[in-house]
């Protein structure tokens, strides 16, 4: 394992399926993997974890571990910690939307540009607790 791999931040969004912040929590997460954090971030599919993928509780466990939810249930949060690991952070869609009433998303199939700010805001957020989770490892 390279220094860049021990140091690399899991980001995990719930699967959110029919749910419009469960989208938005997934465009969070791209956001942060693929513009704002990558390199040093990747996402783990809940669905592994859900299945009990070794492969995937192990990644979970040996990294710190980011999750984000779309909903009350929890079940990106709820799989790490059943995968035996306990997220170093845990972010709610929800609590971006009631900060920024204002931004309403359109559909699960398509957030719009409301949905699409929402997802940003979040990943901002996201993005800076990776660097305070690095930065403590270092």
């Amino acid at each position: 394992m390279t220094r860049s791999d021990e140091e690399r931040v899991i980001i995990i969004p719930c699967s959110g399926i029919g749910k419009a912040f469960g989208s938005v929590g997934r465009e969070a997460a791209y956001v942060v993997t693929e513009e704002l954090r990558p390199g040093c971030t990747q996402t783990v599919c809940l669905s592994l974890l859900t299945l009990g993928d070794e492969e995937a509780r192990r990644q979970v466990r040996n990294h710190p571990t980011i999750t984000i939810d779309g909903c009350p249930t929890a079940c990106a949060r709820v799989n790490v910690e059943q995968a035996g690991a306990a997220p170093a952070a845990a972010f709610r869609v929800f609590d971006v939307f009631r900060q920024h009433k204002e931004l309403r998303v359109r559909s699960v199939s398509d957030i719009g540009k409301a949905g699409e700010e929402m997802a940003r805001i979040l990943a901002t957020d996201v993005a800076a607790k990776v660097d305070e989770l690095r930065e403590g490892r270092r």
